[in-house]
């Protein structure tokens, strides 16, 4: 009897000490979830119970009437935040507290995923910052423009050139494809064909670099939250290896070929070759840029002129930029145009509205379109504007508090919050574009609540993020959408595949949002 006795109190001890950490909210006053032991609330994705982005917004409903609230990814503390004002505070206001993203993996472990300016934190991401502002200016984007624009044409001119008038597709694949040869063009300074040569190199090398699915790729992420220390003397890599490599090869002979022979390209290796060689970007041109205030652009912070910018760059910081530009726009945007395409599918109404926009537009042009036509497409901004809205492709993003910070109370029994270094904050996007205080109907695709964008100016729209380090890719990645679907409303319309599951169900298994049965959808060729 004695050692059934000294068992149960052993087994209530261990519960005891691997509860606590599971405490660290409630013992602050803060109204949390309710995490399993060992894994928090990361059990809810793990065990495939909600999608990402649907936990995402689980989360920001959690406490409905809290302007903020606790979770736990395993046992790391995370402070999920509710309220549009304090999101602005923290994020913007007192950004020096929250500068940096949340990493796990030290430069020495794997400098193709930590030296990019995503996760680059204080004074180095502050340099690359001021550096790498000037690349994405409207002005830069007009250059580009004409290298999009081409692969917007290739894309869509593969499927006129069918001799089919319906055409079958499985939309995320193909819109990859897009989003691969834009990236080759604009930032590899490589031009490929990914539909009409789909098994390329560029092509099959990116898709394995940003494959994050798979049980291998789970234990790495799980290894680096868990143990973290072992795995960065095993030296564990997140990114494939060999896919690392070929990127680490193709910048360097790029980089050699153009500073031996002289050669300009109007893409952002040629950007980030200026920078290398000392070229500074001027401050004023980058924080004054409005030329293109569409609603959902994000503009660089006037916080921009502190930073000094880096006297040079490596080869391997200008791969590293290339690299998080590919994951930035590969998935992102391939899946933006996924959920676009399923909205104007069911809504035609909308869809023959715009097509009627892009006719008028494309006839009072001669079929010549350039960066600063689409920038005047009213009803286009507001089509991508609430496809952004209702489907952002990261439904959340986060900040880490680097200098003790405290939230002062608003309301009785809300608690003065003191938030030590190192405390993740989480900024559940997703939550925020599907609160109906915000934006009525949410669940409705209505591009006619951008009609009118001063109307709500206030409300939380952050599809590229918040603050300093928001999205610096804005620019490029709404040209990039409008510029395809530009063409792709003109010369088809989008309806549903007979095969396409309805209503949809959002994957349970996946980071980024995607749907059950995959987004099939048919082209239906139309005459000009």
């Amino acid at each position: 009897m004695i050692w059934v006795i000294l068992a149960a109190a052993i087994i209530y001890k261990v519960w005891k000490v691997l509860r606590k950490p599971l405490k660290y909210w409630s013992d602050r006053g803060v109204k949390q979830s309710k995490p399993w032991l060992l894994l928090g609330d990361t059990w809810i994705t793990l065990f495939k119970r909600k999608s990402f982005s649907e936990f995402t917004e689980w989360l920001y409903n959690m406490h409905p009437n809290s302007r903020y609230s606790g979770c736990y990814q395993f046992y790391i503390p995370t402070l999920v935040l509710r309220d549009p004002e304090l999101v602005k505070q923290i994020t913007v206001r007192d950004f020096d507290h929250f500068t940096d993203h949340r990493t796990f993996i030290d430069s020495d472990d794997d400098p193709l995923w930590s030296r990019n300016l995503f996760s680059l934190k204080g004074q180095r991401w502050r340099e690359m910052r001021s550096t790498l502002s000037g690349s994405f200016s409207s002005s830069k984007m007009k250059i580009m423009f004409n290298l999009m624009n081409e692969a917007a044409d290739n894309f869509v001119q593969y499927f006129v050139n069918k001799n089919e008038d319906l055409i079958e597709l499985e939309m995320k694949d193909t819109y990859t494809r897009y989003t691969n040869d834009v990236i080759a063009t604009t930032a590899f300074g490589i031009k490929v064909d990914s539909l009409v040569q789909p098994k390329n190199t560029f092509y099959l090398m990116g898709r394995r670099i940003t494959n994050f699915s798979g049980l291998l790729t789970s234990l790495k992420f799980l290894g680096y939250l868990l143990i973290p220390t072992v795995y960065k003397k095993l030296k564990i890599c997140i990114l494939d290896k060999i896919a690392s490599e070929f990127f680490h090869r193709i910048i360097n002979e790029t980089i050699r070929t153009r500073e031996e022979k002289g050669i300009v390209r109007p893409d952002m290796i040629n950007m980030l070759l200026e920078a290398k060689h000392g070229i500074q970007q001027d401050y004023q041109d980058v924080v004054q840029d409005y030329s293109d205030n569409t609603f959902a652009t994000v503009h660089e912070s006037n916080d921009i002129t502190k930073f000094r910018q880096l006297k040079s760059l490596t080869n391997e910081d200008i791969t590293s930029q290339a690299v998080i530009f590919f994951f930035g726009g590969f998935d992102t945007i391939s899946t933006a145009m996924c959920f676009g395409s399923y909205e104007l599918a069911i809504n035609q109404d909308i869809q023959d509205r715009l097509r009627n926009e892009i006719k008028r537009t494309f006839e009072e042009n001669n079929g010549q379109i350039t960066y600063d036509v689409l920038l005047k497409m009213k009803y286009l901004d507001m089509v991508v504007s609430e496809i952004l809205r209702k489907w952002p492709p990261v439904s959340r993003t986060d900040r880490v508090c680097t200098k003790p910070y405290i939230i002062e109370n608003k309301s009785p029994g809300e608690p003065k919050l003191y938030i030590d270094s190192g405390i993740t904050i989480s900024i559940p996007i997703m939550g925020f574009h599907r609160d109906p205080l915000y934006y009525p109907d949410p669940e409705k695709f209505d591009p006619e609540r951008f009609d009118q964008a001063d109307k709500i100016m206030d409300y939380p729209y952050f599809p590229f993020g918040c603050g300093p380090r928001k999205c610096i890719a804005s620019r490029f990645a709404l040209i990039e959408l409008k510029a395809l679907l530009f063409k792709l409303v003109l010369h088809f319309e989008i309806v549903p595949s007979s095969k396409l599951q309805q209503p949809i169900q959002i994957a349970k298994g996946s980071f980024t949002p995607a749907i059950k049965g995959g987004f099939l959808f048919n082209l239906k060729k139309l005459s000009l």
